[in-house]
């Protein structure tokens, strides 16, 4: 039986400025980070939350061949691949914060929704991030 998720994968083109944008800018905290040969494992993760962590993964060997990369490097940068959601428990405050950070590409601004208040942006590599902070669940009334 699957018990937990321990570690999820997001595509990069540049394993040092993910690592920036990453921690400097969004937050998050440096997991692993061990180099075998060429190949380097490097993880974030939220802090205080050591049991998740995202792995930074560039396209190429040993994962893949020169055509699959390329062809993984063109999706990056359309944002045609996978992304992330985190949760916040202060969208707007946090979107302050970002930007004072220097974060630029947003997709969308803190949007009120029925779920509760969501935002949208990019990395530096086009992987689209939503962060939401979600609304208290009503209180059921007998």
């Amino acid at each position: 039986m699957i018990t937990r998720l321990n570690v999820t994968s997001i595509y990069v083109l540049d394993k040092d400025e993910a690592l920036d944008f990453y921690v400097n800018k969004l937050g998050l905290e440096k997991g692993s980070d061990f180099k075998q040969g060429s190949y380097r494992w490097l993880t974030v993760r939220v802090p205080g939350n050591a049991d998740v962590e995202i792995s930074l993964e560039q396209p190429g060997p040993p994962l893949h061949d020169e055509a699959t990369a390329e062809q993984l490097r063109e999706l990056i940068t359309k944002g045609a691949l996978s992304g992330l959601v985190f949760h916040t428990d202060d969208a707007r405050a946090l979107y302050e914060t970002l930007q004072e950070r220097g974060v630029a590409d947003f997709t969308q601004e803190p949007m009120d929704h029925f779920y509760g208040t969501d935002m949208g942006l990019r990395d530096p590599f086009g992987n689209a991030i939503r962060i939401l902070e979600r609304k208290a669940a009503p209180v059921a009334t007998a």
